[in-house]
């Protein structure tokens, strides 16, 4: 089945008031009236970052309401029109077809897309993406083949071959999209420059803090492969000597093959896998299923692709640090 291819503070206080607001995901905007600058971000990532860098300074709208599915996004008149009115609007373009085409038509000048400041690179072929019977690309979770663990990034891509848009899920790439969105918004609203630098560098200061406790916590885990639902994974695997194998490809929801399911199935016997990860916005069936015909645990890896009900009081920060404590806990990480 072929998938749609689917948005410094002066101390702690401060800034855990900031991500406080930043986990609320809000549709409407964060405020209303005087002279803040009216910002859309097309999805949680990027509203956390809008939220806390922007601070009092901005109005934020996010166009990905909580427990919606990013990659299948479609927007009202009410969102259009949102997009047209923004002075920034914050997406990553190829991500949300929808959002593109809104920007393309309406936003041309206020659109910034941070796919540029997140390098993008093709982690492995889309394999969930084909028609079943085609024939599948060979990529980088096969057997015998598990390389996105390796140290030499590659920006360039074969013909055909997606780029991998979960640039966030990697600590060091996100901590560039802040610094790049932060510049926008200094460009777009230079009176309140100083309070954007500001509260950029301890986002960042805290981002870099994550990612130390990844390189420490993974750094002895006896065993080196995990298998997700979705293919979302790759970058953090690849920054921290980790190998990811999603049942299905980038977008969540399409189904995989009854050989890519074979497949998984031979890779957890395989690499002694103790644990099969769904995820909080879509069905974790395929999951349960697969881990209980090998007789495995089932746990939730966050893509932290949207907020959900359950964990909307949560922050990419928080998130990020449960899913470090999940991923120790399924690979036996001393």
């Amino acid at each position: 089945m072929r998938s749609r291819t689917r948005a410094v503070v002066a101390g702690a206080t401060a800034l855990a008031a900031a991500l406080t607001l930043a986990g609320c995901g809000d549709s409407s905007a964060s405020g209303s009236g005087g002279d803040k600058l009216d910002v859309v971000a097309s999805f949680y990532p990027l509203e956390f970052i809008a939220r806390t860098v922007g601070g009092d300074a901005v109005n934020v709208t996010t166009l990905t309401a909580p427990g919606v599915e990013p990659h299948d996004l479609e927007l009202t008149p009410k969102q259009v029109g949102e997009i047209a009115e923004a002075k920034l609007v914050v997406y990553e373009k190829g991500l949300q077809p929808a959002v593109d085409e809104a920007i393309d038509q309406n936003a041309k000048e206020a659109g910034f897309d941070v796919a540029p400041a997140a390098k993008l690179e093709a982690t492995g072929a889309d394999f969930a993406e084909h028609e079943e019977g085609e024939e599948h690309a060979e990529e980088s979770t096969s057997p015998g083949t598990p390389d996105t663990h390796s140290d030499e990034a590659d920006p360039s891509h074969e013909e055909g071959e997606a780029l991998d848009p979960h640039f966030w899920l990697d600590p060091v790439r996100y901590a560039d999209v802040v610094q790049a969105v932060t510049d926008k918004l200094v460009e777009a609203d230079s009176a309140n420059a100083d309070g954007y630098k500001a509260r950029a560098k301890t986002l960042v200061d805290e981002v870099g803090k994550l990612d130390s406790e990844f390189k420490t916590g993974l750094a002895s885990c006896q065993l080196k492969t995990f298998v997700t639902s979705h293919q979302a994974f790759a970058y953090l695997a690849k920054r921290y000597g980790l190998t990811m194998v999603g049942i299905a490809g980038f977008s969540p929801g399409a189904e995989p093959t009854p050989a890519r399911i074979k497949e998984v199935q031979d890779i957890v016997k395989a690499q002694h896998v103790t644990t099969i990860f769904s995820e909080e916005l879509v069905s974790p069936k395929v999951a349960e299923t697969i881990a209980r015909d090998v007789g495995v645990k089932t746990a939730v890896l966050s893509p932290i692709e949207g907020l959900s009900d359950a964990n909307s009081q949560e922050t990419y920060l928080t998130l990020m640090r449960e899913n470090l404590q999940e991923l120790r806990k399924a690979n036996s990480c001393a």
